[in-house]
């Protein structure tokens, strides 16, 4: 039997980030993922083919809006082919580089799959191994330590599965097979907001069928009312506290019945559906149960602060471990792991975890939101600067958009900050850093921001919350 020092099961941004680490300090590692080379659902079907597409629907909505700066883009039109061979080539080039990495790091690279047969023992399986001439390719490795890193799943419709062509997840949608002219997205969470920007911008009818009374559930209030404000064109067509009760054919099309809250029904006809309503950890299947490992109540693996399992040996990140479902903490979760498998003395214990939508206009947000604060009774002062009054975002054209700072009133430490508006991911990590380092609102007023630029908005921030902003006049109470 082959023994191994070091297995990561997934080579997603979690695995390939602890594989890399964990070659970096001496181990010797072998990765085992489906794919052909390294970055998991975020590179090949996830984040980055997501964000370059969300990058095309942004120039595509700026085209149209320049006509009233005076530029006028007549006669724009979506080229579906080249757009798929773009994205494509994104994806590639992308994946291509961590595979070219690994083999520079001599990460053993093995495609196909694995599952647990003891707590120190799995089976793998190499890709294309269904077929039944294949079988006695398999082999059983033994190892010292494993790291799980094998992610989520979308969650389905009941009674209506993915079929990757009508009913699709996310991944079925970034194929950009075809346009379909009228488009239902069941969810208005982060996926199903960027999705539903993509598809507009390339000339879908948008619908969009949420369980929930508002878009992006759990986010403050102040930051969904700015993407209401700037996306009318997406929230006219959205149904809220309402959820989907059925999908049926109707010839080529989709009759789907809906029902709101308080038992009213209709129906509509779609050319195609988008199911984006969250995921459930990939774990079964796997053999937890063969090497004992523990589980909660939702399928998600127990992991401590150096992200050890109930098994000694056995490690979990990303995904599978729970909420934030966020590829940069599954890398973060994936080098402490493998510093601690190299004896490191480590830890995961962050102050924040910053979040990004990457729709247009982007929310972003670190550190406590406002909501979690009023739900935790914790003392709190809020700090908000409008972007109408940002130099930089008037010369951007930007109409709304907020920045807001959540401010501990006993000490002014930094608790929590939330962008909303053209950009706002690039301004959140100063806000996480912040946190980190255990800033006060003052440090931050006292950082010296160029100008013009929507990074002033967090230092005027900060102006307001000690009642004099150079650019609002709002004196502290």
């Amino acid at each position: 039997m082959e023994k191994k020092q070091l297995i990561v099961l997934g080579a997603g941004p979690g695995g390939y980030a602890a594989a890399f680490q964990a070659s970096n300090l001496g181990l010797d590692v072998t990765l085992i993922d489906p794919k052909p080379d390294p970055g998991g659902v975020c590179l090949f079907h996830g984040c980055i083919p997501t964000k370059a597409l969300l990058h095309l629907a942004r120039i595509k909505d700026e085209t149209v809006h320049a006509s009233e700066w005076g530029l006028d883009f007549s006669g724009v039109k979506v080229d579906i082919e080249k757009v798929r061979t773009w994205k494509e080539s994104v994806v590639k080039q992308l994946t291509g580089g961590l595979g070219q990495l690994a083999r520079s790091r001599k990460v053993k690279y093995m495609q196909g799959t694995a599952t647990l047969t003891a707590k120190n023992r799995l089976m793998f399986s190499p890709a294309g191994n269904e077929d039944k001439k294949t079988e006695s390719k398999k082999q059983e490795i033994e190892f010292e330590n494993l790291i799980i890193a094998t992610g989520a799943t979308p969650n389905g419709l009941p009674d209506a599965p993915f079929d990757d062509n009508l009913i699709m997840d996310a991944e079925a949608a970034l194929r950009l097979r075809d346009l379909p002219k009228k488009l239902l997205v069941v969810g208005a969470g982060y996926i199903g907001l960027e999705m539903s920007v993509i598809y507009k911008a390339l000339g879908s009818d948008i619908t969009i069928a949420e369980f929930m009374p508002d878009i992006l559930p759990g986010v403050d209030q102040d930051l969904r009312d700015v993407f209401k404000k700037e996306r009318k064109d997406l929230m006219d067509k959205t149904m809220f506290n309402t959820k989907v009760t059925s999908v049926s054919p109707k010839g080529k099309k989709l009759n789907v019945q809906f029902e709101t809250q308080d038992g009213k029904k209709n129906s509509d006809t779609f050319d195609k559906v988008l199911v984006a309503i969250g995921g459930k950890p990939n774990t079964s299947g796997i053999g937890l149960g063969e090497a004992d490992v523990d589980t909660d109540e939702k399928g998600f693996i127990k992991v401590d602060m150096v992200r050890r399992t109930s098994v000694e040996g056995i490690y979990a990140i990303g995904d599978v471990t729970g909420q934030p479902m966020l590829a940069h903490k599954a890398s973060h979760e994936g080098r402490v792991a493998a510093e601690h498998i190299a004896g490191k003395k480590t830890a995961y214990e962050p102050k924040a975890i910053p979040a990004v939508v990457f729709t247009d206009p982007e929310i972003a947000w670190t550190g406590l939101t406002e909501t979690e604060a009023k739900e935790q009774g914790i003392e709190y002062e809020v700090a908000r600067f409008p972007w109408a009054a940002s130099g930089r975002a008037v010369t951007l054209g930007v109409k709304n958009g907020l920045t807001k700072l959540i401010i501990d009133p006993k000490t002014d430490r930094l608790l929590g900050a939330a962008m909303a508006g053209k950009d706002a991911g690039s301004l959140v990590p100063e806000a996480t850093l912040a946190i980190e380092m255990g800033a006060v609102a003052r440090d931050l007023e006292l950082t010296v921001h160029p100008h013009p630029t929507l990074s002033e908005t967090i230092m005027e921030a900060a102006e307001v919350y000690y009642g004099h902003a150079t650019h609002i006049h709002k004196r502290k109470k």
